[in-house]
């Protein structure tokens, strides 16, 4: 009768050990998930600052050519 209350007990807790590395399964697949967008979203970010950065180095080049970055004197 031990044994079998033992054996109850030890299955039980397998039975939760493996729920519980079901449910940390499942947190280390929305951490990679979420990974995964902050790495696009960054790749994103870097693309649209490249962007800003060319926009800008060409509009002072205009201004240039048009005489605007001139100070008055």
């Amino acid at each position: 009768m031990d044994f079998e209350r033992r054996n109850a007990e030890l299955e039980k807790k397998i039975e939760q050990m493996e729920e519980e590395k079901m449910n940390l399964k499942l947190d280390v697949d929305v951490q990679k998930l979420e990974a995964g967008k902050l790495r696009k979203g960054k790749n994103k970010a870097e693309e649209e600052l490249d962007s800003l950065k060319t926009d800008y180095k060409k509009l002072r080049l205009s201004m240039r050519t048009a005489g605007l970055g001139k100070t008055s004197e």
